[in-house]
C-alpha cells in the first residue's frame, strides 16, 4: 500500500496496467498497491491528464481478478447495503476518508475544478466500489470503512495471487490497436453508469 509521494513507475508497471485495462494506461504516476507477486493492483493517475482533463480518481482498482470480484459485489446490490451504513461512526469515518483522499490527490497536484470532489461517492454516497476498494488497498485498513467492508466481502483477497500471465495476456500490437477489451469495456460501462471516471 502506498499513498503519495509514489515511487517511480517502471515501464513494466505501465505495460502490465495497460494489459489489465485493455488499453494504453494514461498518465500513470504511481502503483498504489501491488499483488503479493508484485504486479500492480491499484493504479494512480495524474489529477489533470496530459490533455488537460481534470481526473478525480487517484486510486483505481486495475487487477483483473479484484475488479471482477468487486463488480460482482456491485451486481449483487452491495452498494445499497453499504450506503445504509453511512450513519454515526461509519459516516464520520467515511467523511474522514473523503478528506484524506482529497489530501492525497492534492499532494500530487491541486486542480481547482476538483475542489471538494473525491471518488466513489464519498462522503455521502456509495457510487463505485472499485474506487473505494482501491482507496482501501492504497491507504491501508482503517482509512476507508466502506472500502474495507467491500474488500472483506469480496471473493478476491490481496493475500493470494490470482494474476494471469501478463506476458501472454495480449500482444503489445493488439493492445495498441484496441481502445478497450470486452472486460475493460464492461468496467468502463459500469463505471460510466455509476458516474465514475476510469483511468
Amino acid at each position: 500500500m502506498t499513498t503519495p509521494p509514489f515511487d517511480t513507475v517502471s515501464d513494466e508497471d505501465v505495460r502490465i496496467v495497460s494489459r489489465q485495462l485493455g488499453r494504453p494506461a494514461r498518465d500513470v504516476i504511481g502503483i498504489a498497491a501491488r499483488c503479493v507477486c508484485g504486479a500492480p493492483t491499484v493504479v494512480s493517475t495524474k489529477p489533470r491528464l496530459s490533455d488537460g482533463t481534470p481526473f478525480p480518481t487517484i486510486y483505481y482498482l486495475c487487477h483483473p481478478a479484484a475488479t471482477a470480484s468487486v463488480s460482482t459485489l456491485e451486481a449483487k446490490g452491495q452498494m445499497a447495503e453499504l450506503a445504509a451504513l453511512l450513519e454515526g461512526e461509519i459516516g464520520e469515518q467515511y467523511q474522514a476518508a473523503h478528506d484524506a483522499y482529497i489530501a492525497d490527490r492534492e499532494c500530487v497536484e491541486v486542480v481547482p475544478e476538483l475542489a471538494g470532489v473525491s471518488a466513489g461517492g464519498m462522503p455521502t454516497r456509495v457510487k463505485c466500489l472499485h474506487a473505494l476498494v482501491g482507496h482501501s488497498l492504497a491507504a491501508g485498513p482503517g482509512v476507508n470503512p466502506i472500502g474495507d467492508i467491500a474488500l472483506e466481502r469480496a471473493s478476491w483477497s490481496p493475500t493470494v495471487c490470482q494474476c494471469p500471465d501478463y506476458s501472454d495476456a495480449v500482444t503489445d500490437s493488439a493492445l495498441a490497436d484496441s481502445a478497450v477489451t470486452d472486460g475493460a469495456l464492461a468496467d468502463a460501462v459500469s463505471a460510466k453508469a455509476a458516474g465514475e471516471t476510469v483511468p
